[in-house]
């Protein structure tokens, strides 16, 4: 049986094990939503948002459906993989079921817990159907698969004229237990009026020898003059893919920023979306991939200015080496009522193997005529007269791609705010371009 037919018919059965109450309005959510996925199916290439990223190799398994996870992990097997060196809230999930050992929430005057928690209590479930499900378009199916099958993620709501005093980590764990998995997470964060706060994500599979496909969705809500910088961390294993779809809707006076740094995985998609629901609204997006072998990421991103005065920033760069393929299809839509919108983007790429190649297809579609708005794309190589001075000054050829690419790629990080995370990423880059750089990252 094919994936499509096994997810629809394994629907009803899923919905029965969710513990969700099926008279509520995320049942009728979900109804719809795997009647969409049904008409529509899995993307392929035919379909224009994906005419460079091929789905077939990762929907050719058959994958488990209702994973249980595993009582055999502790801290000891998964702490390398947390930002150590801050304080936090952890939100920890294994084969997609929460770990309440391994986790930090909290209902003290904020909510960071789960999902599952949420929808069981009146006094959030309430929250929970005023926002899920209300940024993505009907059309997207993956997201649409999400919003059928998510039984679990993280639930974060804070209230207005709050500094959130930790940075969250979202932690999502595969352990093997089930050799080809299908894992779809759910993270709802609601920032209220004049609040800040700080979000670390990643998902990651413990075995070398396991299938793992996850097919996550995250929606954020960021209200007046709220501020939310949100990390993803992408670094898996070769046999772990993952599909990504952030949706961001911004209220007035608001600044939200998603930092995206792809490392590894067989098959990496990440669509993130923006969508302006008031004046004076700034939209931050960076990227950067480091990737080899046969590894493909694709970014996706739009940014849609509805209302004047507001800005967007968005810088992707990325590293390709040896057979490996990125894509990036960046599109900023200024509607005609966006007068005096400032909309920047730029996407860099260098190619190091003969190989490797990067699909690059920036868009700008402007309604209004009082904007400023730009978009460049660079695809090149290493500088050989730069390689070549630095050889004569003692550095070897190694290091000297690893100082270059370093220094190309440092641009990205500049945008970090979480020190911690920050060194966290330069020793995986490190680690990428498989040299001492024998300097304090």
């Amino acid at each position: 049986m094919e994936l499509k037919d096994k997810l629809v018919s394994s629907f009803l059965a899923f919905e029965n094990n969710a513990s969700i109450d099926l008279d509520s309005s995320i049942h009728d959510i979900r109804t719809k939503a795997i009647n969409n996925f049904e008409t529509q199916g899995f993307p392929t290439k035919k379909d224009e948002e994906w005419k460079y990223t091929s789905l077939r190799s990762v929907l050719n398994h058959d994958y488990s459906i209702f994973p249980k996870a595993s009582s055999n992990i502790d801290l000891s097997d998964v702490k390398k993989y947390f930002v150590h060196g801050i304080e936090s809230y952890k939100l920890v999930f294994i084969d997609g079921v929460f770990n309440s050992f391994l986790s930090d929430a909290t209902h003290d005057g904020l909510d960071i817990c789960v999902m599952s928690s949420a929808l069981s209590k009146p006094k959030y479930k309430m929250i929970v159907d005023n926002y899920f499900n209300t940024i993505a378009k009907e059309d997207q199916s993956l997201a649409n698969l999400n919003t059928a099958f998510s039984k679990e993620g993280a639930f974060i709501n804070i209230p207005k004229n709050t500094v959130v005093p930790k940075a969250i980590q979202i932690l999502n764990f595969s352990t093997g237990t089930e050799k080809e998995l299908l894992v779809q997470p759910r993270n709802l964060v609601i920032v209220g009026e004049n609040s800040h706060v700080q979000i670390i994500e990643r998902h990651q599979n413990l075995s070398e020898s396991n299938v793992t496909l996850t097919n996550s969705v995250t929606e954020i809500f960021v209200h007046k003059r709220g501020i939310v910088d949100y990390y993803k961390v992408q670094n898996d294993t070769e046999n772990a893919s993952l599909i990504d779809s952030t949706f961001v809707s911004q209220k007035q006076d608001s600044i939200a920023s998603v930092h995206t740094f792809s490392f590894g995985g067989k098959l990496t998609r990440n669509n993130l979306e923006f969508y302006h629901e008031g004046e004076h609204i700034t939209s931050n997006l960076n990227g950067l991939s480091i990737i080899g072998g046969k590894q493909l990421v694709d970014n996706h991103t739009l940014v849609h200015h509805k209302h004047p005065n507001c800005e967007s920033h968005e810088l992707y760069k990325g590293i390709f080496d040896d057979k490996s393929n990125g894509v990036f299809n960046g599109k900023v839509v200024v509607e005609k009522e966006a007068q005096k919108t400032n909309a920047f983007q730029q996407n860099n790429n260098i190619l190091i193997g003969d190989s490797a190649a990067i699909n690059a297809k920036p868009q700008l579609e402007i309604f209004a005529d009082d904007v400023k708005c730009s978009h460049g794309c660079t695809i090149g190589q290493l500088d050989e007269s730069a390689l070549f001075y630095m050889q004569q000054r003692g550095i070897s050829k190694e290091n000297a791609k690893a100082l270059l690419m370093y220094a190309f790629a440092n641009e990205a990080l500049d945008h970090v705010k979480v020190p911690a995370l920050k060194q966290k990423i330069n020793q995986i880059i490190a680690k990428k371009l498989n040299v001492d750089l024998e300097f304090d990252l």
